[in-house]
C-alpha cells in the first residue's frame, strides 16, 4: 500500500504522455494530407530564423508591451516546467525535491528562486492579457470571428496558466513553512512565496498535518494540471507553443511577393520554346501523367507547410489588423483564412478517424469554408505575412485558391479577365493598340 501513490502517479504519467503522443500523431497525419514541398535548402539560415523568431521572439518586439508580457509568459512557463523533471522523479521514486541532491545547496537555491520570480512574471502576464482581451477592447481581439470557441479557448488557457502558477507557489509556501518547522529538510529558496503566501498561511497557524496535506494537494494539482494542459493543446490555438518551431524552420525565405511557378506549366512552356520538340507527339508508354490540378480547391491541394501554418496560427490577429482589405471593410481576414483552413483540416481528420480513410463528404475548402469574395478582396500586399510573429503565410493559401479559380474554373472577376485579355492581345493591361503605347510621351 505504501507504493500506491507511486503507481497512480506512473499510470497518470504514461496515460498523459500517451494521449499527447496520439494527438501529435493525428496532427502529423493531417499535415501529411497536403502536397509535399521541398524546404530543405539554406539550412543554416533556417536554423538561425527558428532560433531568432520562434525561440528569441524577435518579431514580438514590434508591439513592445505585448511582446514583453508574452516573453514573461513564454519564458517563465517553459522554464518553470523544467521542474517537471523533478516532479517525475519524486513521483516515481517517492523522493522529495530530488534535484537538490544533484544541483547542490547553493545552485538549487538559485534555481528555485529563479522559478519563483518567473512564476510571478507569468502571473502578471496572464492577468494583464486576460484584462486586455476581455475588458480593454483591443479591436483585433474583439472581432466577430473570435466569438464563441476562439475567445473561450484563449481565456481558458490564461485561467489554466494562472491556476498552475498559484498551485506552484502554494506548494512552495507550505513546503517552506514545513522546512522552517523542521518537518522537512531545508531545500530551496522561495522569495516570492515568503513575501506573499507564507505570511497569509501563518496568520491562521495551521498545524503541520494540514500544511502537509495542502502541499501534497498543490503538488498533485500542478502535476495533473501540466498533463491536462499538454493534452488540451491539441484542441487549442496554443499549439503554436510547439509548432512555431517547425513553422519558422520551414518558412518561405524567398523575397515577399515572389510567387512560385507551377511545374506543369513550366514544362509546357519549355516544350513550346524547344524548336526540336514535337508538341503533337504522343508521350512514351508509361510516361503519361495525370494532369496536376492548378491551384487549390481543398486542403489536399495545399502543401504541407501551408497546413502546418494553419495548425500554428495563434489567432493573435496581427495579420488582420494590418490588412488593407479588412481595414476598409472588406470581408477578408487573413487570420480567418488560416482558422478556416484548420477547421476544414480537422473535419477531414475526423472523417478519416471514422471511416479509416477519407470518404468524400461533398465539401471543399473553397466555397464551403472560404468564399470567393474573401479571396478576391486580397491585394497581395504581403502585410499579413510581414506582421505574423511566427512567419506564417496566409497569402500563399489565398493565392493558390485564386489560381484554382482562374486556371481551373475560369472564374476570375470580369475586370481581371479584361486585363488578361488585353495583356494577351495588346501586351499591356490597357485596351488600345500596341502601336499607340507611347502616345502618352508626345503630350
Amino acid at each position: 500500500m505504501q507504493y500506491i501513490d507511486n503507481i497512480i502517479f506512473l499510470i497518470l504519467l504514461v496515460a498523459g504522455f500517451g494521449l499527447f503522443a496520439k494527438s501529435l500523431q493525428k496532427i502529423y497525419r493531417n499535415i501529411r494530407l497536403g502536397r509535399e514541398i521541398n524546404r530543405s535548402d539554406r539550412k543554416a539560415e533556417r536554423w538561425e530564423t527558428m532560433a531568432t523568431v520562434a525561440m528569441g521572439q524577435s518579431k514580438m518586439s514590434k508591439r513592445p508591451i505585448a511582446g514583453i508580457l508574452h516573453l514573461f509568459v513564454y519564458v517563465g512557463f517553459i522554464i518553470i516546467n523544467i521542474e517537471l523533471i523533478e516532479i517525475v522523479v519524486d513521483g516515481i521514486f517517492g523522493t522529495h525535491r530530488f534535484l537538490s541532491t544533484i544541483l547542490g545547496h547553493t545552485f538549487y537555491n538559485f534555481f528555485t528562486a529563479t522559478l519563483e520570480i518567473l512564476a510571478l512574471l507569468v502571473l502578471i502576464g496572464v492577468v494583464t492579457f486576460f484584462i486586455r482581451r476581455n475588458f480593454y477592447g483591443v479591436k483585433r481581439l474583439t472581432m466577430k470571428e473570435l466569438f464563441g470557441w476562439p475567445k473561450n479557448d484563449a481565456n481558458w488557457i490564461l485561467i489554466i496558466e494562472f491556476a498552475l502558477m498559484i498551485a506552484f507557489l502554494t506548494m512552495n509556501s507550505t513546503d517552506f513553512i514545513l522546512q522552517q518547522r523542521g518537518v522537512l529538510a531545508e531545500h530551496g529558496s522561495f522569495p516570492i512565496s515568503e513575501m506573499t503566501f507564507v505570511p497569509f498561511l501563518e496568520v491562521f497557524s495551521f498545524d503541520n498535518g494540514f500544511l502537509a496535506l495542502v502541499e501534497r494537494a498543490a503538488w498533485w494539482f500542478h502535476f495533473i494540471g501540466i498533463l491536462f494542459f499538454m493534452n488540451y493543446l491539441y484542441y487549442s490555438k496554443h499549439l503554436h507553443i510547439i509548432l512555431a518551431f517547425p513553422s519558422t524552420w520551414y518558412a518561405n525565405l524567398d523575397k515577399k511577393g515572389k510567387f512560385n511557378n507551377l511545374e506543369s506549366v513550366t514544362k509546357e512552356i519549355k516544350l513550346m520554346m524547344d524548336p526540336n520538340a514535337d508538341p503533337y507527339a504522343a508521350p512514351a508508354e508509361g510516361d503519361a501523367e495525370v494532369p496536376a490540378k492548378f491551384g487549390a480547391e481543398d486542403i489536399f491541394d495545399l502543401n504541407q507547410v501551408q497546413l502546418l501554418n494553419a495548425y500554428s496560427c495563434t489567432e493573435c490577429g496581427r495579420c488582420t489588423s494590418v490588412c488593407p482589405a479588412n481595414i476598409t471593410g472588406k470581408k477578408l481576414s487573413p487570420r480567418l483564412i488560416l482558422m478556416k483552413t484548420r477547421d476544414r483540416l480537422e473535419e477531414v481528420g475526423r472523417n478519416i478517424d471514422k471511416n479509416g480513410s477519407f470518404i468524400d463528404d461533398g465539401k471543399k475548402l473553397l466555397n464551403d469554408y472560404i468564399t470567393k469574395e474573401e479571396l478576391w478582396a486580397c491585394t497581395t500586399c504581403n502585410a499579413c505575412t510581414e506582421a505574423c510573429p511566427v512567419l506564417l503565410d496566409p497569402l500563399s493559401i489565398i493565392f493558390d485558391m485564386r489560381r484554382f479559380l482562374v486556371m481551373e474554373q475560369s472564374a476570375a472577376p470580369q475586370e481581371l479577365n479584361l486585363m488578361m485579355t488585353n495583356v494577351e492581345n495588346n501586351a499591356a493591361p490597357w485596351q488600345y493598340n500596341q502601336a499607340d503605347r507611347l502616345n502618352w510621351a508626345n503630350d
